[in-house]
């Protein structure tokens, strides 16, 4: 161990021994930025960059459980990214594949897929379903793997879902805009039954959600990290709890 990496390591447990764990968030998205650019930076392929940021996951993931997080949700492949060339997005769906299976193959996670399916390659499909079913009896962290994911097509794939639903029940037009409210259209989202992601951290130094989680983010706090996500440490996860707990949220009052 280098002097460098004594230091980190001390001032690493000087931050976590400060953390007030009452404050912990119960929920954090994370928005995983900047693959690309860290491989740029250190001159690999993007490629190589996306398979460093599918390795720190699970480190993520161990540091979650040691401070009593509950929910992750990972945002891994969004709507946007299927307009990327061929040669870059077939490896990156065969990296998610993976990473997905090792999630399931862990046995500390339960894992849930958010997205649409339908966008995807039947070979990814098979993944997410087979991950989900295998480990839905698991009593851990739940780890929402969004794939394929978009905030707008999210809600749009809720309401969808809420008048097929009442269609089925023989509810009429009339009836169902006297019923609807934004507990109903929260009970059709990807994420129904789970609480709200109380922290989103975005990696990369991008301050913008880009669509994650548009409905249920509504009153989360946001952490933006100038860390490309492979490079993300300990410290800076540290870091985000400590700015969360540190801030007094109002929702509104």
């Amino acid at each position: 161990m280098n002097f460098r990496d004594l230091v980190y390591r001390l001032y690493a447990r000087r931050v976590e021994g400060r953390l007030d764990h009452d404050q912990v968030p119960k929920h954090i998205g994370v928005i995983l930025d900047g693959n690309r650019r860290w491989a740029k930076a250190s001159g690999g392929s993007a490629v190589q960059g996306h398979q460093a940021g599918a390795d720190k996951i699970s480190e993520l993931l161990g540091w979650c459980d040691e401070t009593e997080v509950e929910v992750v949700t990972l945002w891994m492949l969004s709507t946007d990214n299927f307009d990327r060339p061929e040669h870059e997005l077939k490896p990156l769906l065969g990296i998610i594949e993976n990473t997905v299976r090792n999630l399931a193959a862990d046995g500390r996670w339960r894992v849930h897929h958010v997205g649409t399916l339908d966008l995807l390659p039947p070979e990814t499909q098979t993944v997410l379903k087979e991950a989900q079913e295998s480990t839905s009896h698991i009593d851990g962290i739940i780890v929402n793997v969004a794939v394929g994911y978009g905030g707008r097509q999210e809600i749009a794939d809720a309401v969808r879902s809420l008048l097929l639903e009442h269609a089925e029940k023989g509810t009429s037009f009339e009836e169902l805009a006297e019923v609807v409210s934004t507990d109903l259209i929260s009970e059709h989202l990807y994420t129904r039954g789970q609480p709200d992601p109380d922290l989103v951290i975005r990696t990369s130094g991008e301050q913008r959600l880009s669509g994650f989680m548009l409905w249920q983010s509504a009153h989360s706090e946001y952490y933006f990290c100038e860390v490309f996500w492979p490079a993300f440490r300990k410290v800076d996860f540290l870091r985000a709890l400590r700015d969360y707990a540190a801030r007094h949220r109002r929702y509104g009052a």
